[in-house]
């Protein structure tokens, strides 16, 4: 369109504004009687809607950008007003149009297949640690969750780890910078374990105690085949009157069959944490060759899956000074602990941690 069809504007007082845009109103009005056929109708929409040489545009270039700064205002307000008409009918216009013709303009066409929305899935080592939680929870166990960045004192202090454990030295452990000028059990660091979350369930809540805690722990290892500076634990601790060993065993027995299968073994060898005692490293029947021998289980029929043990009396020692409760010649307990990466690795035959962590879609998708 071309612009003699815009008239210009020798004064941009109200009268001579009010003349120009009535003027205009006009034009389209008889353009728009005129225009009584789909095409018409498109061809009006153009032009006087269209970016590049719509009247609309045409009047912005020439009436607004060359206006005083002083009428500005009172122009760009008409102008305005005008353009919401002028969009308001031809819209009125299309809208005659498409039901005349019995479907909105818009409409779907059912007969076209729909676009497939890709439904997401839980991420392999999330879903792995929810199924263990759940096999917990069916037996009376509650979830706990706590901080990932920790004091010494909840990571190590109050867990029975002395002042000169390796555990504390920061080739294993990353601490957080600038801690120098604290007290050693007020520095804080990356939790190696989820056993502070235990110690702080203890202090908030008087025995009995049965909770699961999964959760993002940190260790300053090399990342390879079989280490992550980044892995994910599920611990669990129960505490009340007359907890035994065999409850422990029986506890732990039940859940690898829950997970597992009923066919699982288990079996138990002597070890040593700092905050358990006796201490105990379980090992089940490999789930891959039935306990006859593999190269997943090294021929030995056993695989090595958790660490437990009965709950040390100077951690209920830590505990009692803020919950009476936990008097260690009154109440026992026991803990356990296992890598939820290790398990998953174990359980859908991957060879490398790093894969979980790589982001790979070709790799997560097989877990759909």
């Amino acid at each position: 369109m071309a612009n003699e069809t815009i008239p210009r504007l020798e004064s941009y007082d109200d009268v001579a504004l009010t003349k120009a845009f009535g003027e205009l109103k006009l034009q389209f009005n008889q353009e728009a009687m005129l225009s009584g056929s789909p095409e018409g109708r498109e061809s009006l929409r153009v032009d006087w809607l269209g970016r590049k040489q719509g009247r609309l545009t045409q009047i912005s270039s020439i009436w607004l950008k060359t206006a005083p700064d002083s009428a500005k205002r009172s122009l760009g307000q008409r102008f305005n007003e005008f353009k919401a008409y002028i969009e308001q009918s031809i819209a009125q216009e299309l809208s005659v149009e498409s039901a005349g013709s019995g479907r909105p303009l818009d409409a779907i066409d059912i007969s076209l297949p729909g676009t497939r929305s890709r439904i997401g899935i839980e991420h392999p080592l999330i879903k792995t640690m929810n199924e263990i939680v759940a096999v917990f929870k069916s037996m009376g166990y509650s979830v706990g969750v706590g901080p990932e960045v920790e004091t010494d004192y909840y990571n190590f202090e109050s867990l029975n780890f002395p002042p000169n454990h390796p555990a504390r030295d920061t080739q294993d452990t990353l601490v957080v910078a600038g801690q120098e000028r604290k007290a050693l059990r007020d520095r804080l660091l990356m939790r190696t374990h989820t056993s502070p979350v235990q110690i702080r369930t203890m202090e908030q809540q008087a025995p009995p105690v049965r909770i699961v805690i999964p959760g993002k722990v940190h260790r300053n290892d090399a990342a390879d085949a079989t280490h992550s500076p980044i892995f994910h634990q599920v611990e669990g601790l129960c505490v009340d009157t007359n907890i035994t060993f065999s409850d422990l065993k029986g506890t732990l027995d039940h859940a690898m069959k829950a997970f597992f299968g009923s066919s699982v073994k288990t079996r138990f060898f002597p070890s040593f944490f700092p905050f358990t005692e006796p201490s105990a490293d379980v090992q089940i029947s490999c789930i891959f060759c039935g306990g006859k021998g593999c190269r997943k289980c090294k021929h030995s029929g056993w695989i090595e899956l958790l660490g437990c043990g009965m709950v040390d009396p100077a951690v209920f020692g830590a505990v009692q000074q803020k919950q009476p409760g936990y008097d260690p010649k009154k109440i026992s307990g026991f803990a356990f602990g296992m890598g939820v990466e290790r398990i998953a690795m174990m359980k859908y035959g991957v060879s490398d941690i790093g894969q979980f962590y790589s982001g790979d879609m070709r790799f997560l998708e097989q877990f759909a």
